[in-house]
């Protein structure tokens, strides 16, 4: 298809492309949206890359870490700017324990908003901190969004840290919790990130569907066990799509 989109935001665009179609395209697939001559949409890309928004992925082009922090930077200040927190609060009520808003970043799942618990003794993982992937409530939410292949590659890249005594460190075994977490839609965390704490999280999609970030809620397993999360479960499944209705609607 052909659109006119002014010359000043065609950038701009070819960010929102990538970011609908969620994989490397080429120049041309690129065009496709445009109906520029060939040379123009080239020029585009070659401006981007060159200014460090957009790399190469053999002959396709896709978001560079630069243009990867801006996005989550845009998506930290939607959250603070749009009622997430108090949702947040209203969940941690519910539980009484951390509830936490976390987002996948190449470092790992980010902390970007959180509600502590009144309990003085507490688990205490700050706004920025950078969990990871295999061993988290949230981390694995990630994961099992993503088609298999590209999971599959994703968690032969990692490092399966044994962190605990329950860390699942075998690549074939996380594979199986994520095709069940695909199904159920929520992920636990066993005391495998930390002894004596345990976690439940939901995804959070977008109006696309799509991964955004997740809804945790974490305490020490003396306090709050697996079957007292699970109980309040839909607790956590309202705060998510209320999240996606105060971003995305």
């Amino acid at each position: 298809m052909s659109e006119k989109t002014p010359p000043n935001i065609r950038m701009l665009r070819i960010v929102e492309i990538l970011s609908q179609q969620g994989k490397p395209l080429s120049p041309t697939e690129l065009n496709a949206e445009f109906g520029l001559p060939k040379q123009s949409i080239h020029r585009l890309c070659t401006t981007m890359v060159e200014a460090g928004y957009l790399e190469k992925s053999g002959r396709k082009l896709r978001p560079s870490a630069r243009l990867l922090s801006l996005a989550s930077g845009i998506a930290k200040f939607g959250v603070e700017h749009m009622g997430c927190h108090q949702i947040l609060i209203q969940v941690a009520a519910e539980f009484g324990e951390t509830v936490n808003l976390v987002r996948p970043e190449t470092a790992g799942m980010k902390y970007i908003d959180r509600v502590e618990t009144n309990w003085p003794f507490r688990v205490l993982l700050p706004i920025g901190t950078h969990v990871p992937f295999h061993c988290t409530a949230s981390g694995k939410t990630y994961l099992a969004s993503l088609p298999k292949a590209k999971r599959t590659s994703i968690i032969a890249s990692l490092r399966l840290e044994r962190l605990t005594d329950k860390t699942i460190i075998s690549a074939d075994r996380l594979e199986d919790e994520l095709a069940q977490i695909r199904q159920q839609k929520f992920a636990l965390d066993r005391e495998e990130f930390y002894d004596g704490m345990v976690a439940l999280a939901v995804p959070i999609l977008d109006n696309e569907n799509r991964y955004f970030g997740a809804l945790a809620v974490h305490g020490p397993s003396n306090r709050l066990d697996i079957d007292k999360m699970l109980a309040k479960l839909d607790v956590l499944t309202n705060g998510a799509r209320h999240i996606n209705e105060a971003l995305f609607s």
